[in-house]
C-alpha cells in the first residue's frame, strides 16, 4: 500500500506548503488534559495508553498505526486506536468578523490558511480536527473529522466561511468549553480587535485543560499606517464613521495603542502557558507555522 493524499485546494494548501507541513507535523505536540486519561501528548503512540479499538485503514492514514498482526490474520488493513489518543482533538476557532476582511491579501485568507495547516497536521497524524467559526459568539461548529480522509470536509468547511459582522470571541470561547468537556488544542486565529473581556475566557479555557494557541493575523498597514492628512474612517464591524487627522502625533498614538494590544496578548500567553504568534499577511506562512509548532511567544 502507498499513502495517497486527497485533492487539496491550492488556495489553502499549495504543494510547497504541504511539503513543509509534512516535516513540521512530526514536531507538533498537543499539551492538553483529557477528561478520561489525564495529561498526555498527541504524539504518544501505544505504550501505557489503553487499546480501544480497530478502525479500517483509509488511503492516506499513517502506515505506522496499522496492526500488522491483524492484517496477517484477516488480510484487511486496520489501524490501532488507543484511548488516550481518542481524546485528542485540535479545535480550529476562526474569527469571521468583518475586520478580518482587510488588507491585500485579506487577513481572513491568511487566517484560513493557518487553520487549514493545523487541521492538515492533525489529520495527517490520524488525530481529530474541528472547524469552528466565531463572530458574535459561535457562528457554526462543524462535526469533527479524523485522518487524512477527513481533509476534504475540513477544507470545504473553511472554504465556506465568509467574514462579516461583529466580534465577541469571549462569548464564543466560553460556549465552546461549556459544550466540549474534553480538552484539546484550541487554536484561536483572529486579529483580536475585540474590545470584550477576552482574558477571563481564555483563563477559563486554560483552567479546563485546553492547550491554547493564539494566532494574531495583522496587515502591514496596521503595524505601520501609511495614512496622512484628513480621513473618514469606517469601523468595518459597526459601520461607525470617525473623522480623524492623521498627523505624526495621531500616528504615534495609534502605533503605541496597537503595540499595547500585542503586549497584552503576549503577557496573557505567558500567564496561561499558551502560545502566541503574530502573523503578518505579507510574510511566508511557513515561517509562522514553524513558530507556532515551536511554541513561541512573539
Amino acid at each position: 500500500m502507498q499513502e495517497t493524499r486527497p485533492g487539496i485546494p491550492s488556495r489553502l494548501l499549495d504543494p510547497a506548503f504541504v511539503r513543509e507541513l509534512e516535516v513540521l507535523r512530526r514536531r507538533l505536540e498537543i499539551r492538553a488534559r483529557s477528561g478520561a486519561s489525564g495529561e498526555h501528548a498527541a504524539r504518544r503512540r501505544g505504550g501505557s495508553a489503553e487499546f480501544q479499538e480497530h478502525r479500517p485503514y483509509s488511503p492516506g492514514d499513517d502506515l505506522r498505526r496499522i496492526d500488522w498482526a491483524a492484517y496477517a490474520r484477516t488480510d484487511e488493513p486496520v489501524l490501532k486506536l488507543f484511548r488516550a489518543e481518542e481524546d485528542v482533538i485540535v479545535r480550529l476557532l476562526v474569527d469571521t468578523s468583518a475586520s478580518l476582511d482587510f488588507g491585500e491579501p485579506p487577513k481572513f485568507e491568511a487566517a484560513c490558511r493557518i487553520a487549514a495547516a493545523f487541521g492538515y497536521m492533525a489529520l495527517a497524524a490520524s488525530e481529530r480536527a474541528q472547524v469552528i467559526s466565531a463572530g458574535e459568539g459561535i457562528q457554526r461548529e462543524e462535526t469533527p473529522v479524523r485522518g487524512r480522509s477527513g481533509l476534504p470536509s475540513l477544507l470545504r468547511a473553511l472554504g465556506a466561511i465568509t467574514p462579516g459582522g461583529g466580534t465577541d470571541l469571549a462569548r464564543a470561547i466560553d460556549r465552546l468549553i461549556q459544550k466540549n468537556k474534553r480538552a484539546g488544542m484550541l487554536l484561536v486565529v483572529s486579529d483580536f480587535l475585540d474590545g470584550g473581556p477576552l482574558g477571563p475566557a481564555l483563563a477559563r479555557a486554560a483552567a479546563a485543560g485546553h492547550d491554547l494557541v493564539l494566532v494574531q493575523v495583522v496587515a502591514p498597514e496596521e503595524i505601520e499606517p501609511p495614512y496622512e492628512g484628513d480621513w473618514a474612517l469606517e469601523d468595518a464591524e459597526t459601520g461607525a464613521v470617525v473623522e480623524v487627522t492623521m498627523d505624526a502625533a495621531a500616528i504615534e498614538a495609534y502605533v503605541l495603542r496597537f503595540a499595547g494590544l500585542c503586549e497584552e496578548l503576549r503577557q496573557m500567553a505567558k500567564r496561561l502557558r499558551a502560545t502566541y504568534v503574530r502573523v503578518r499577511t505579507d510574510e511566508p506562512l511557513e515561517s509562522a507555522v514553524r513558530r507556532i509548532v515551536s511554541r513561541s511567544i512573539d
